[in-house]
């Protein structure tokens, strides 16, 4: 934590409220230049593409393509994050380019990462360069493969890296041990821009490339990536030009999805991100890669009409699945005082399964492995709580898996039937002996205390500019003390509060609202003194916008 005399210095060097200070300064913001850079971004900010290892064979090899006119593919994961790469690097390409097409693996016939099928598909139709976004890193014996049937390999991905680098053309990923890029961070779609800057550095015109910022920041927002460094600066510029000037799919997408304000990193998570997802959760990816390089409105609004029909098959089956999946844990004592929980069906729907062993998280809040049947084998995806590393804890059981990769808190994972009992066994022990008691319980990290006095228009103004808001920049949690229900006290939807907030020594008020908080009605109604952690937003009504406390947590002392 700073000093008060650390956090009064800044806060007289950029003119702001000490309280905002103390914010800035536990993102590592403690100087004007900081400052500034924070909240003034700019393109010049981004880092040299060529820092990147293999940039500039990458960059090389595509160009001698382009000028011996090869068949170029471009080949991505079948997620948002794959989706949103292949349609940046085709559109772009496709612009001064036209021998070149896409390909994205069937999640249910394929599976993760790049496929022998893929591989045949490539050499039946006479390609010799496949760039591979958002997948790879894993795929030596695929790029060996492509490489007798001359086909070469430019990978982009951002995963962790085996043992093994891939014998490829180039392979981008900051993750590299031997690779000195500044940020590791990188969505694969983001891996996929900087491979198109990089070429238009050279080649062309480097305007260009800022076109497709709409789709990063839709990856940014939906790969969970962090929210801060290179990443911080494309969310910024991607987000203005979602909401001022999107491609037509995301557009169609927008409307489908009955979005009137403008989006931040949460609202694209929630809307935007599951429709992408859905195409090649309940059928083919490609639907998603079609909307997303949709060239007119009338062909996008089209397309995401049939996108946002999957979505809503996709929630049936998200919301039965975890319904099933929350009922075995609990009507299994083994299951239920377990620290992990590993579930399995074979006729689950593989393409939900993430987003039930999510919620589970929510729900257990400890690590979980959600398995289904697919292709003779069991497949599955895994969700960890906070500071638990589920890959490494993934690596202890290697063993017993024929294939996994992913990050710290979400991963995916292929295993033989007989080896289920052995997973289950293993993967609890491994949890058990370096899951903390603090991992397991949800904890809300408070910025600051204040008081409501301090949090005026002009306050809001200044944290609006600290966004966007995400994983590594949280949007700042606040703690207000001696507070009580002036009035209003109401439930909605049987869960949720509103009411109008005072505190004790203060003329501020203000409404606040606290979902899922239902427990503390009596008390509040009762009259009692509480603390509360909120955040401040803005709510817009009949045209009057308004500052609102959104209550995460309440405690009575």
């Amino acid at each position: 934590m700073p000093t008060p005399q650390e956090v009064e210095t800044l806060s007289n060097s950029i003119n702001v409220n000490p309280h905002l200070s103390a914010v800035l300064w536990q993102r590592g913001i403690s100087d004007f230049d900081s400052a500034k850079k924070f909240f003034r971004p700019s393109f010049d900010q981004l880092h040299d593409p060529f820092l990147l290892k293999d940039m500039d064979r990458a960059v090389q090899r595509l160009h001698e393509a382009i000028n011996r006119n090869e068949k170029i593919l471009i080949y991505g994961d079948y997620d948002v994050d794959g989706t949103t790469a292949v349609a940046l690097v085709y559109s772009y390409l496709k612009t001064f380019y036209t021998n070149c097409n896409y390909y994205i693996p069937d999640r249910y016939a394929e599976g993760y990462g790049v496929s022998e099928a893929g591989i045949i598909w490539a050499e039946e139709n006479k390609f010799t360069l496949i760039i591979a976004l958002d997948l790879g890193i894993k795929a030596s014996d695929m790029v060996t493969l492509a490489k007798h049937k001359g086909i070469d390999f430019i990978i982009c991905d951002h995963h962790l890296p085996g043992g093994e680098i891939p014998n490829a053309v180039a392979v981008l990923d900051p993750k590299r041990e031997d690779c000195q890029y500044p940020f590791e961070e990188l969505s694969g779609c983001g891996l996929g821009f900087k491979l198109i800057q990089a070429f238009a550095q050279k080649f062309r015109n480097l305007e260009e490339v800022y076109e497709y910022l709409d789709l990063v920041v839709v990856s940014i927002a939906s790969d969970i990536v962090p929210i801060s460094g290179e990443n911080r600066i494309l969310a910024h510029f991607g987000l203005k030009k979602l909401n001022q000037n999107p491609r037509p799919g995301l557009k169609a997408l927008k409307e489908i999805a009955t979005i009137k304000t403008d989006l931040d990193i949460s609202g694209i998570v929630f809307t935007l991100g599951p429709r992408i997802n859905a195409a090649g959760r309940v059928a083919h990816a490609e639907g998603a890669v079609e909307l997303l390089i949709a060239s007119s409105e009338a062909e996008a609004n089209e397309l995401a009409e049939k996108i946002n029909a999957k979505n809503d098959l996709r929630r049936e089956f998200d919301l039965s699945i975890t319904e099933e999946a929350i009922a075995m844990v609990e009507s299994n004592e083994t299951l239920l005082n377990a620290k992990s929980t590993v579930l399995f069906k074979e006729t689950w729907h593989k393409g939900v399964i993430g987003i039930v062993a999510a919620r589970c998280v929510e729900k257990f809040y400890r690590p979980t492995v959600i398995l289904t049947e697919s292709n003779d084998k069991i497949t599955g995806s895994a969700r960890s709580v906070k500071d638990f590393d589920l890959y490494e804890a993934l690596e202890k059981c290697s063993d017993l898996l024929e294939k996994f990769g992913g990050h710290k808190y979400a991963a995916g994972l292929t295993l033989d039937r007989s080896k289920l009992p052995l997973f289950q066994e293993r993967f609890e022990t491994v949890v058990s002996a370096s899951l903390t008691e603090e991992m397991r319980r949800p904890i809300i990290q408070i910025d600051v205390p204040i008081q409501f006095d301090l949090m005026t228009a002009k306050f809001n103004e200044v944290l609006k500019q600290m966004a966007p808001f995400g994983p590594d920049n949280p949007k700042p949690v606040f703690e207000a003390r001696n507070v009580f229900v002036m009035n209003s006290l109401s439930s909605f939807k049987e869960k949720h509060l509103r009411f109008l907030a005072g505190q004790a020594g203060n003329e501020a008020v203000f409404n606040a609202v606290a979902f899922d908080l239902m427990e503390h009605y009596e008390r509040l109604a009762s009259g009692e003194y509480f603390r509360i952690a909120f955040t401040l937003d803005e709510n817009s009504f009949n045209g009057v916008t308004t500052l609102q406390l959104r209550i995460k947590d309440i405690k009575f002392d």
